[in-house]
Protein backbone atom coordinates (compact mmCIF):
# COMPACT_ATOMS: atom_id res chain seq x y z
CA UNK A 1 0.00 0.00 0.00
CA UNK A 2 2.87 2.39 0.76
CA UNK A 3 4.02 2.14 -2.89
CA UNK A 4 0.51 3.09 -4.12
CA UNK A 5 0.28 6.48 -2.39
CA UNK A 6 -1.23 7.97 -5.58
CA UNK A 7 -3.95 5.34 -5.62
CA UNK A 8 -7.42 6.88 -5.07
CA UNK A 9 -8.26 4.10 -2.61
CA UNK A 10 -5.21 4.98 -0.51
CA UNK A 11 -6.09 8.68 -0.58
CA UNK A 12 -9.64 7.81 0.50
CA UNK A 13 -8.21 5.76 3.40
CA UNK A 14 -5.99 8.69 4.44
CA UNK A 15 -8.99 11.02 4.33
CA UNK A 16 -10.95 8.68 6.60
CA UNK A 17 -8.02 8.26 9.00
CA UNK A 18 -7.40 11.99 9.34
CA UNK A 19 -11.09 12.61 10.06
CA UNK A 20 -10.97 10.06 12.91
CA UNK A 21 -7.42 10.85 14.08
CA UNK A 22 -8.66 12.84 17.08
CA UNK A 23 -9.47 9.60 18.91
CA UNK A 24 -5.92 8.31 18.43
CA UNK A 25 -4.53 11.70 19.41
CA UNK A 26 -6.39 11.67 22.73
CA UNK A 27 -5.46 8.05 23.40
CA UNK A 28 -1.75 8.65 22.71
CA UNK A 29 -1.76 11.93 24.64
CA UNK A 30 -3.36 10.32 27.70
CA UNK A 31 -0.93 7.40 27.87
CA UNK A 32 2.04 9.66 27.05
CA UNK A 33 1.17 12.24 29.74
CA UNK A 34 0.75 9.51 32.37
CA UNK A 35 4.06 7.88 31.39
CA UNK A 36 5.92 11.19 31.22
CA UNK A 37 4.69 12.40 34.61
CA UNK A 38 5.71 9.04 36.10
CA UNK A 39 9.17 9.02 34.51
CA UNK A 40 10.09 12.71 34.78
CA UNK A 41 11.02 12.77 38.53
CA UNK A 42 13.23 9.68 38.11
CA UNK A 43 14.96 11.18 35.05
CA UNK A 44 15.53 14.47 36.91
CA UNK A 45 17.03 12.64 39.90
CA UNK A 46 19.29 10.58 37.61
CA UNK A 47 20.42 13.76 35.78
CA UNK A 48 21.16 15.48 39.10
CA UNK A 49 23.17 12.46 40.28
CA UNK A 50 25.14 12.34 37.01
CA UNK A 51 25.91 16.07 37.22
CA UNK A 52 26.91 15.76 40.87
CA UNK A 53 29.28 12.85 40.11
CA UNK A 54 30.75 14.64 37.03
CA UNK A 55 29.49 11.94 34.64
CA UNK A 56 29.30 14.37 31.77
CA UNK A 57 28.11 11.94 29.08
CA UNK A 58 25.32 10.53 31.22
CA UNK A 59 24.34 14.04 32.24
CA UNK A 60 24.07 15.21 28.60
CA UNK A 61 21.92 12.24 27.60
CA UNK A 62 19.65 12.56 30.65
CA UNK A 63 19.34 16.34 30.23
CA UNK A 64 18.24 15.90 26.59
CA UNK A 65 15.70 13.28 27.71
CA UNK A 66 14.48 15.58 30.50
CA UNK A 67 14.06 18.57 28.16
CA UNK A 68 12.24 16.37 25.65
CA UNK A 69 9.89 15.13 28.39
CA UNK A 70 9.18 18.68 29.53
CA UNK A 71 8.33 19.78 25.96
CA UNK A 72 6.04 16.79 25.43
CA UNK A 73 4.27 17.29 28.77
CA UNK A 74 3.55 20.96 28.04
CA UNK A 75 2.43 20.39 24.44
CA UNK A 76 0.34 17.30 25.12
CA UNK A 77 -1.41 18.93 28.10
CA UNK A 78 -2.19 21.92 25.87
CA UNK A 79 -3.42 19.52 23.20
CA UNK A 80 -5.71 17.65 25.65
CA UNK A 81 -7.18 20.94 26.95
CA UNK A 82 -7.87 22.24 23.43
CA UNK A 83 -9.20 18.87 22.26
CA UNK A 84 -11.50 18.77 25.29
CA UNK A 85 -12.72 22.27 24.39
CA UNK A 86 -13.27 21.05 20.80
CA UNK A 87 -15.36 18.08 21.99
CA UNK A 88 -17.37 20.39 24.24
CA UNK A 89 -17.97 22.75 21.30
CA UNK A 90 -19.20 19.84 19.17
CA UNK A 91 -21.62 18.80 21.92
CA UNK A 92 -22.90 22.37 22.27
CA UNK A 93 -23.39 22.64 18.50
CA UNK A 94 -25.54 19.50 18.59
CA UNK A 95 -27.79 21.15 21.20
CA UNK A 96 -27.74 24.78 20.13
CA UNK A 97 -26.60 24.85 16.49
CA UNK A 98 -24.82 27.95 15.19
CA UNK A 99 -24.67 31.32 16.96
CA UNK A 100 -27.91 33.28 16.41
CA UNK A 101 -26.84 36.90 16.72
CA UNK A 102 -30.41 38.14 16.14
CA UNK A 103 -31.60 36.12 19.16
CA UNK A 104 -29.02 37.91 21.34
CA UNK A 105 -30.76 41.20 20.51
CA UNK A 106 -27.61 43.30 20.91
CA UNK A 107 -27.25 46.77 19.45
CA UNK A 108 -26.29 47.05 15.79
CA UNK A 109 -22.76 48.17 16.70
CA UNK A 110 -22.08 45.14 18.89
CA UNK A 111 -23.84 42.73 16.53
CA UNK A 112 -21.71 43.91 13.61
CA UNK A 113 -18.52 43.73 15.70
CA UNK A 114 -19.26 40.23 17.05
CA UNK A 115 -20.17 38.87 13.62
CA UNK A 116 -16.79 40.11 12.36
CA UNK A 117 -14.64 38.99 15.32
CA UNK A 118 -16.46 35.86 16.52
CA UNK A 119 -18.09 34.79 13.29
CA UNK A 120 -19.62 31.40 12.75
CA UNK A 121 -19.54 28.76 15.48
CA UNK A 122 -18.52 26.22 12.84
CA UNK A 123 -15.48 28.34 12.01
CA UNK A 124 -14.55 28.32 15.72
CA UNK A 125 -14.78 24.50 15.80
CA UNK A 126 -12.70 24.23 12.62
CA UNK A 127 -9.99 26.48 14.08
CA UNK A 128 -9.89 24.45 17.29
CA UNK A 129 -9.50 21.30 15.19
CA UNK A 130 -6.58 22.86 13.31
CA UNK A 131 -4.89 24.01 16.52
CA UNK A 132 -5.21 20.55 18.07
CA UNK A 133 -3.84 18.71 15.04
CA UNK A 134 -0.89 21.09 14.59
CA UNK A 135 0.07 21.16 18.28
CA UNK A 136 -0.05 17.34 18.45
CA UNK A 137 2.19 17.00 15.38
CA UNK A 138 4.62 19.73 16.40
CA UNK A 139 5.07 18.16 19.87
CA UNK A 140 7.08 15.29 18.42
CA UNK A 141 8.77 17.49 15.82
CA UNK A 142 10.22 19.63 18.62
CA UNK A 143 11.92 16.54 20.11
CA UNK A 144 13.82 16.15 16.85
CA UNK A 145 14.80 19.82 17.04
CA UNK A 146 16.24 19.22 20.52
CA UNK A 147 18.16 16.20 19.20
CA UNK A 148 19.39 18.22 16.20
CA UNK A 149 20.73 20.95 18.48
CA UNK A 150 22.38 18.36 20.75
CA UNK A 151 24.04 16.49 17.87
CA UNK A 152 25.35 19.76 16.43
CA UNK A 153 27.00 20.74 19.73
CA UNK A 154 28.37 17.20 20.21
CA UNK A 155 29.89 17.31 16.70
CA UNK A 156 31.74 20.54 17.53
CA UNK A 157 32.99 19.10 20.85
CA UNK A 158 34.15 15.89 19.12
CA UNK A 159 36.13 17.92 16.55
CA UNK A 160 37.88 19.84 19.35
CA UNK A 161 38.67 16.72 21.43
CA UNK A 162 39.81 14.60 18.47
CA UNK A 163 41.98 17.21 16.70
CA UNK A 164 42.80 20.36 18.69
CA UNK A 165 42.87 18.71 22.13
CA UNK A 166 44.23 15.29 21.25
CA UNK A 167 47.63 14.42 22.75
CA UNK A 168 48.03 11.41 20.44
CA UNK A 169 47.83 13.59 17.29
CA UNK A 170 50.60 15.81 15.97
CA UNK A 171 49.85 19.39 17.04
CA UNK A 172 50.42 20.93 13.58
CA UNK A 173 48.31 18.27 11.88
CA UNK A 174 45.61 18.75 14.49
CA UNK A 175 45.51 22.49 13.78
CA UNK A 176 45.41 22.01 10.00
CA UNK A 177 42.54 19.55 10.25
CA UNK A 178 40.71 20.88 13.30
CA UNK A 179 40.47 24.61 12.58
CA UNK A 180 38.87 24.31 9.07
CA UNK A 181 36.46 21.65 10.34
CA UNK A 182 35.61 23.72 13.40
CA UNK A 183 34.99 26.86 11.33
CA UNK A 184 32.81 24.88 8.91
CA UNK A 185 30.72 23.34 11.70
CA UNK A 186 30.34 26.56 13.70
CA UNK A 187 29.35 28.51 10.57
CA UNK A 188 27.01 25.70 9.53
CA UNK A 189 25.39 25.60 12.97
CA UNK A 190 24.79 29.37 12.97
CA UNK A 191 23.43 29.44 9.40
CA UNK A 192 21.20 26.40 10.01
CA UNK A 193 19.78 28.10 13.11
CA UNK A 194 19.19 31.35 11.18
CA UNK A 195 17.51 29.40 8.38
CA UNK A 196 15.30 27.66 10.97
CA UNK A 197 14.25 30.92 12.66
CA UNK A 198 13.56 32.67 9.33
CA UNK A 199 11.56 29.70 7.97
CA UNK A 200 13.98 28.97 5.12
CA UNK A 201 15.12 32.49 4.15
CA UNK A 202 18.62 31.27 3.18
CA UNK A 203 17.11 28.79 0.72
CA UNK A 204 15.28 31.60 -1.09
CA UNK A 205 18.36 33.71 -1.95
CA UNK A 206 20.11 32.40 -5.06
CA UNK A 207 23.73 33.25 -4.18
CA UNK A 208 23.32 32.44 -0.47
CA UNK A 209 21.67 29.11 -1.22
CA UNK A 210 24.78 27.96 -3.15
CA UNK A 211 27.01 28.66 -0.14
CA UNK A 212 24.50 27.24 2.31
CA UNK A 213 23.69 24.01 0.41
CA UNK A 214 26.87 22.03 1.37
CA UNK A 215 26.32 22.93 5.03
CA UNK A 216 22.63 22.06 4.74
CA UNK A 217 23.52 18.67 3.25
CA UNK A 218 26.04 17.86 6.02
CA UNK A 219 23.80 19.03 8.85
CA UNK A 220 20.79 17.18 7.45
CA UNK A 221 22.77 13.98 8.08
CA UNK A 222 24.08 14.99 11.51
CA UNK A 223 20.68 16.20 12.76
CA UNK A 224 18.76 13.19 11.33
CA UNK A 225 16.66 15.62 9.28
CA UNK A 226 15.67 12.85 6.84
CA UNK A 227 13.38 11.48 9.58
CA UNK A 228 11.29 14.63 10.00
CA UNK A 229 11.95 16.83 6.94
CA UNK A 230 8.51 16.14 5.32
CA UNK A 231 6.81 17.32 8.54
CA UNK A 232 8.87 20.53 8.54
CA UNK A 233 8.04 21.49 4.97
CA UNK A 234 4.40 20.55 5.44
CA UNK A 235 4.30 23.07 8.29
CA UNK A 236 6.13 25.74 6.32
CA UNK A 237 3.85 25.59 3.26
CA UNK A 238 0.80 26.22 5.47
CA UNK A 239 0.18 29.75 6.74
CA UNK A 240 -1.74 28.58 9.80
CA UNK A 241 1.00 26.06 10.67
CA UNK A 242 3.67 28.77 10.41
CA UNK A 243 1.69 31.00 12.77
CA UNK A 244 1.32 28.32 15.43
CA UNK A 245 5.00 27.33 15.13
CA UNK A 246 6.15 30.92 15.55
CA UNK A 247 3.71 31.53 18.41
CA UNK A 248 5.11 28.59 20.39
CA UNK A 249 8.70 29.91 20.25
CA UNK A 250 8.09 32.99 22.48
CA UNK A 251 5.94 30.81 24.79
CA UNK A 252 8.87 28.43 25.34
CA UNK A 253 11.23 31.38 25.89
CA UNK A 254 8.84 32.84 28.47
CA UNK A 255 8.57 29.47 30.25
CA UNK A 256 12.37 29.12 30.41
CA UNK A 257 12.71 32.72 31.60
CA UNK A 258 9.97 32.23 34.22
CA UNK A 259 11.70 29.10 35.53
CA UNK A 260 14.75 31.23 36.48
CA UNK A 261 12.71 33.14 39.07
CA UNK A 262 12.83 32.13 42.72
CA UNK A 263 11.74 33.85 45.91
CA UNK A 264 14.59 35.20 48.05
CA UNK A 265 14.15 35.84 51.74
CA UNK A 266 17.56 37.40 52.44
CA UNK A 267 20.12 39.68 50.84
CA UNK A 268 22.97 37.61 52.24
CA UNK A 269 21.90 33.96 52.25
CA UNK A 270 20.36 31.56 49.73
CA UNK A 271 19.42 27.88 49.59
CA UNK A 272 22.39 26.71 47.52
CA UNK A 273 25.27 28.12 49.60
CA UNK A 274 28.19 25.86 50.52
CA UNK A 275 28.72 24.87 54.15
CA UNK A 276 31.18 26.85 56.26
CA UNK A 277 31.44 28.10 59.84
CA UNK A 278 28.08 29.94 59.60
CA UNK A 279 26.24 27.82 56.98
CA UNK A 280 25.11 24.19 57.22
CA UNK A 281 24.04 22.81 53.83
CA UNK A 282 21.96 19.60 54.08
CA UNK A 283 24.00 18.06 51.23
CA UNK A 284 26.89 17.69 53.70
CA UNK A 285 24.93 15.48 56.11
CA UNK A 286 24.05 11.93 55.07
CA UNK A 287 20.95 11.66 57.27
CA UNK A 288 19.53 14.88 55.76
CA UNK A 289 19.75 13.70 52.13
CA UNK A 290 16.52 13.12 50.22
CA UNK A 291 15.95 10.96 47.16
CA UNK A 292 16.73 13.87 44.83
CA UNK A 293 19.72 15.36 46.70
CA UNK A 294 23.27 14.06 46.67
CA UNK A 295 26.57 14.68 48.42
CA UNK A 296 28.49 17.25 46.41
CA UNK A 297 31.99 16.86 47.85
CA UNK A 298 32.25 15.84 51.53
CA UNK A 299 29.66 14.69 54.06
CA UNK A 300 29.49 13.53 57.66
CA UNK A 301 26.89 11.23 59.17
CA UNK A 302 24.80 13.83 60.96
CA UNK A 303 24.65 17.48 61.96
CA UNK A 304 24.44 16.45 65.63
CA UNK A 305 27.03 13.82 66.59
CA UNK A 306 26.18 11.70 69.64
CA UNK A 307 28.94 9.05 69.37
CA UNK A 308 32.67 9.42 70.04
CA UNK A 309 33.73 9.08 66.41
CA UNK A 310 33.03 11.01 63.21
CA UNK A 311 32.57 9.49 59.75
CA UNK A 312 34.01 11.64 56.93
CA UNK A 313 32.99 10.69 53.38
CA UNK A 314 34.36 12.22 50.14
CA UNK A 315 32.59 11.67 46.81
CA UNK A 316 34.88 10.27 44.10
CA UNK A 317 35.01 12.18 40.81
CA UNK A 318 37.32 12.46 37.78
CA UNK A 319 39.49 15.07 39.49
CA UNK A 320 40.74 12.74 42.22
CA UNK A 321 43.23 11.01 39.91
CA UNK A 322 44.66 14.41 38.98
CA UNK A 323 45.08 15.28 42.67
CA UNK A 324 47.02 12.04 43.17
CA UNK A 325 49.13 12.37 40.01
CA UNK A 326 50.03 15.92 41.03
CA UNK A 327 51.81 14.65 44.16
CA UNK A 328 52.80 11.20 42.89
CA UNK A 329 53.47 11.31 39.11
CA UNK A 330 54.64 7.68 39.11
CA UNK A 331 51.02 6.54 39.48
CA UNK A 332 49.96 8.22 36.24
CA UNK A 333 49.28 5.47 33.64
CA UNK A 334 50.31 5.70 30.01
CA UNK A 335 46.71 5.09 28.92
CA UNK A 336 44.15 7.08 30.91
CA UNK A 337 41.02 4.94 31.29
CA UNK A 338 38.80 7.74 32.60
CA UNK A 339 35.82 8.89 30.59
CA UNK A 340 33.50 7.02 28.25
CA UNK A 341 35.33 3.86 27.18
CA UNK A 342 34.29 0.54 25.69
CA UNK A 343 34.95 -2.53 27.81
CA UNK A 344 36.41 -4.19 24.71
CA UNK A 345 39.36 -1.78 24.70
CA UNK A 346 39.76 -1.03 28.41
CA UNK A 347 40.71 -4.43 29.77
CA UNK A 348 43.78 -3.82 31.90
CA UNK A 349 46.97 -5.78 31.12
CA UNK A 350 48.40 -5.09 34.60
CA UNK A 351 48.77 -8.20 36.77
CA UNK A 352 46.59 -8.59 39.87
CA UNK A 353 49.54 -8.33 42.27
CA UNK A 354 50.83 -5.14 40.66
CA UNK A 355 47.33 -3.69 40.51
CA UNK A 356 46.90 -4.26 44.25
CA UNK A 357 50.22 -2.57 44.98
CA UNK A 358 49.27 0.39 42.78
CA UNK A 359 45.96 0.71 44.61
CA UNK A 360 47.73 0.70 47.95
CA UNK A 361 50.11 3.40 46.69
CA UNK A 362 47.11 5.38 45.44
CA UNK A 363 45.36 5.24 48.84
CA UNK A 364 48.59 6.12 50.62
CA UNK A 365 49.03 9.20 48.42
CA UNK A 366 45.36 10.07 48.88
CA UNK A 367 45.86 10.21 52.64
CA UNK A 368 48.82 12.52 52.09
CA UNK A 369 46.83 14.77 49.76
CA UNK A 370 43.78 15.19 52.03
CA UNK A 371 44.05 16.42 55.61
CA UNK A 372 41.23 16.32 58.17
CA UNK A 373 41.06 19.06 60.78
CA UNK A 374 38.54 19.87 63.50
CA UNK A 375 38.76 23.40 64.88
CA UNK A 376 42.22 23.77 63.22
CA UNK A 377 43.56 20.64 64.99
CA UNK A 378 44.94 17.95 62.71
CA UNK A 379 43.36 14.47 63.07
CA UNK A 380 44.85 11.27 61.74
CA UNK A 381 42.75 9.93 58.86
CA UNK A 382 42.93 6.70 56.90
CA UNK A 383 40.68 7.06 53.87
CA UNK A 384 39.66 3.86 52.08
CA UNK A 385 37.27 3.24 49.19
CA UNK A 386 33.70 3.18 50.50
CA UNK A 387 30.09 4.05 49.81
CA UNK A 388 27.68 6.61 51.27
CA UNK A 389 24.27 5.70 52.66
CA UNK A 390 22.64 6.78 49.38
CA UNK A 391 24.97 4.64 47.25
CA UNK A 392 27.52 7.22 46.05
CA UNK A 393 31.05 5.89 45.56
CA UNK A 394 33.95 7.59 47.27
CA UNK A 395 36.44 7.49 50.14
CA UNK A 396 35.59 7.28 53.83
CA UNK A 397 37.44 7.50 57.12
CA UNK A 398 36.55 7.63 60.80
CA UNK A 399 38.20 9.96 63.34
CA UNK A 400 37.92 9.74 67.11
CA UNK A 401 36.40 12.80 68.80
CA UNK A 402 36.06 11.53 72.39
CA UNK A 403 38.08 14.44 73.75
CA UNK A 404 36.12 17.15 71.93
CA UNK A 405 34.26 19.60 74.19
CA UNK A 406 30.47 19.69 73.97
CA UNK A 407 29.05 22.18 71.48
CA UNK A 408 29.64 23.45 67.97
CA UNK A 409 32.74 22.48 65.95
CA UNK A 410 34.00 22.97 62.40
CA UNK A 411 35.31 20.09 60.31
CA UNK A 412 37.80 21.09 57.61
CA UNK A 413 39.04 18.89 54.80
CA UNK A 414 42.15 20.42 53.23
CA UNK A 415 43.83 19.41 49.99
CA UNK A 416 47.54 19.63 49.22
CA UNK A 417 48.52 20.92 45.80
CA UNK A 418 51.71 21.90 44.01
CA UNK A 419 51.91 25.36 42.44
CA UNK A 420 55.21 26.54 40.95
CA UNK A 421 57.05 23.73 42.76
CA UNK A 422 55.64 24.89 46.10
CA UNK A 423 53.25 22.70 48.09
CA UNK A 424 50.34 24.53 49.69
CA UNK A 425 46.96 23.68 51.17
CA UNK A 426 43.51 24.78 50.01
CA UNK A 427 40.06 24.28 51.50
CA UNK A 428 38.27 21.31 49.96
CA UNK A 429 35.26 21.42 52.26
CA UNK A 430 34.11 22.88 55.59
CA UNK A 431 31.23 21.41 57.60
CA UNK A 432 29.87 22.59 60.94
CA UNK A 433 28.55 20.03 63.46
CA UNK A 434 27.50 19.82 67.11
CA UNK A 435 28.93 17.26 69.50
CA UNK A 436 26.60 16.07 72.27
CA UNK A 437 27.61 12.57 73.37
CA UNK A 438 25.03 10.27 74.92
Amino acid sequence: MSQDYNNPAFKKLLQKLQEESWQLELLISGFAIFGLFTAFPHIRIAATAAQNDDKIYSWIVLTVVMVSCAILIFNLLLHVVLRGLWIGALGLRYVSGDIDYEELNYSQKFTKYLKKKVGSFDRYIARLENYCSIIFAISFLLIFYVLAFTFSIISIVLIITSTLDNDSMNETLGLWIGIPLLLFFITGTILTFIDFLTLGWLKKKKWLSRIYFPMYWVFSKITLAFLYRPLVYNFLDNKFGRRVSLALVPIYILIVFASTYSYKTSNYFSNDMESNSVIANSRNYEDALTEDTFIEDVAIKSKVVTVNYLKVFMVMDDDFDDYIFDLNPSLKPEDDLRGLKSRIYTNSTVSWSKRDSLREAYIKTLNEVFIVEIDSINYNSEFIVGESTNGQKGFETYVGIKNLPIGKHLLKVLRKRIRKKDTNQVYYSRIPFWYYPN
